[in-house]
């Protein structure tokens, strides 16, 4: 059982890395040349992948560049699932994204050519956003489980997008330059600004 879990564990690694390996090629590739100049031929050269390696985990360079990530996506449910019952929602939200963050520590760089990309390729847009609705569907889902709310209640829904919000908000603002605090306390610093209702810092 235990070298089944190690090979299982490895080859989840491999995977993390090859796709890690892939987005930081597409994001390189289009910040040097244009979105239109780079295929997924391209992305696949520059991680010496073949083209069938590289749409074996995206389905497009779109989806390399902007899409979710299934391992966030399901650390971040489970994390939330995970959290004591009697927490309030956007608690357990904070809770779950500093997890992640506090346990990967995202890639400063990535994410830099990320908004870099964004910003000068704006018809990357409706990935972009449908990549954060499908994220912000599975974790609304989660929260209307932990509160009992029927499918018509908007909460979930609403507190979620809250909770992403000020995600990116820290994301953006820790990625906007080579140095600073750490993603987790600027976290911190955004879900206390919600947590006051957004009033202004003293």
């Amino acid at each position: 059982m235990t070298d089944h879990s190690e090979r299982e564990g490895l080859r989840e690694r491999k995977k993390r890395l090859t796709r890690h390996t892939l987005r930081m090629a597409a994001l390189s590739l289009v910040a040097e040349r244009g979105l239109d100049a780079v295929t997924a031929e391209d992305v696949a050269a520059a991680a010496d992948v073949s083209p069938r390696t590289f749409f074996n985990y995206f389905a497009s360079k779109e989806e390399a560049l902007v899409g979710n990530d299934p391992a966030l996506v399901a650390f971040l449910r489970e994390s939330l699932v995970a959290r004591p019952a009697h927490e309030e929602p956007l608690v357990a939200l904070r809770a779950a994204f500093l997890a992640y963050a506090d346990g990967v520590r995202f890639d400063r760089e990535m994410w830099r050519l990320r908004l870099l990309v964004i910003e000068r390729n704006p018809s990357l847009l409706p990935a972009l956003m449908g990549a954060t609705a499908e994220l912000e569907r599975v974790l609304a889902e989660a929260v209307a489980e932990r509160i009992g709310a029927p499918p018509t209640d908007p909460y979930p829904a609403l507190v979620v997008a809250a909770a992403t919000s000020a995600v990116r908000t820290a994301t953006r603002h820790w990625g906007a330059g080579d140095s600073g605090p750490d993603l987790v306390e600027v976290i911190v610093d955004v879900f206390d600004a919600l947590g006051r209702g957004l009033t202004p810092p003293t």
